[in-house]
């Protein structure tokens, strides 16, 4: 028996095909309609829902470029189960570099929405019925934040078995334990009882070539482990560092930054990252690691104030 359609929007999708979609978000003042961009790629024999998307935050274009490759190499006719991508959630934030919504509210705090609500509540809505609603598994695309840069990692419920076996598969660097966040999407998909990872490289409005390639190895080893594809032909990666707790090194002092740390690097506590120096170049400060760890996020700001947060140190197990 034939696998049936898949339904999404006013779209049919048959059984073998991949067909792009827009659902209706809004008009501008111009009278354009603004659309959520969606694909799906409807596999011929059954297997899992999924979906990925991206650029949540509109500043954050590393995920899009992960969908793009990604769905460059899914071939409809071979895959099992139904994979929607939607690589630009925050539609009006990427048109402008904005990481926020017009009114300046954070996507990422508004699920599950409404479809009443405000325009960040809408399109959350639209998310979590037309796509999350759909699907078992979720991986949701991010990058650093105010001119921060990440280290790639998965963050997500280790205590739940078969996340924690997605996340081993996607191997990033490191897996990171991860509380919900109200209003995030992961914790509504949750709710829903999804299984979602949420990956994290880069810098925001930088394409970032490595965050890119371990965004879509990861990808690509989750919907084998799913097996919805093929296990990719490559060496067996490295295994993901566990981290259960992590926290910033935030600056002493006021000065320019020059930081010493890498991502990726291993520290101890006590060790120097870095250090401040004023404008003629006098140290005003050292920054030291305050525990032992690896280096999973950094700030990239020349001047930072005293308080800021300056190095991200996830504690991994042995």
């Amino acid at each position: 028996m034939a696998r049936p359609s898949f339904e999404i929007g006013a779209v049919r999708v048959r059984p073998g095909r991949r067909q792009s979609l827009s659902l209706p978000i809004t008009r501008l003042v111009t009278g354009a309609e603004v659309d959520l961009p969606v694909r799906v790629v409807h596999g011929r024999e059954d297997g899992p829902t999924v979906w990925i998307d991206a650029a949540i935050h509109g500043d954050e274009a590393v995920g899009v470029e992960v969908v793009r490759q990604v769905l460059a190499d899914l071939d409809p006719r071979t895959l099992r189960g139904t994979l929607i991508a939607v690589p630009i959630v925050n539609v009006l934030g990427f048109m402008t570099g904005s990481r926020y919504l017009p009114d300046r509210r954070d996507l990422n705090r508004s699920f599950p929405g409404s479809a009443r609500g405000s325009l960040a509540g809408r399109i959350a809505h639209l998310m979590m019925t037309e796509v999350v609603a759909k699907c078992s598994v979720g991986i949701d695309l991010h990058t650093g934040s105010d001119r921060r840069t990440n280290l790639p990692q998965i963050r997500t419920d280790l205590e739940d078995p078969e996340t924690r076996r997605l996340a081993e598969a996607f191997a990033a660097p490191v897996m990171m334990h991860a509380r919900l966040r109200d209003g995030s999407l992961r914790h509504a998909a949750r709710e829903e009882g999804a299984k979602v990872l949420l990956y994290e490289a880069g810098e925001a409005w930088r394409m970032d070539s490595w965050a890119v390639d371990a965004g879509v190895r990861g990808v690509r080893r989750v919907l084998a482990a799913l097996e919805m594809t093929e296990p990719v032909e490559e060496e067996p990666p490295t295994p993901s560092l566990e981290s259960w707790r992590s926290g910033w090194v935030r600056a002493r002092g006021t000065g320019m930054l020059h930081l010493e740390a890498e991502l990726g690097q291993r520290v101890e506590k006590g060790e120097r990252l870095g250090g401040l120096f004023d404008s003629f170049g006098k140290r005003v400060r050292l920054v030291h690691a305050d525990r032992d760890g690896i280096v999973v996020g950094r700030t990239e700001a020349p001047l930072v104030s005293s308080g800021d947060a300056v190095v991200h140190l996830a504690e991994v197990t042995p």
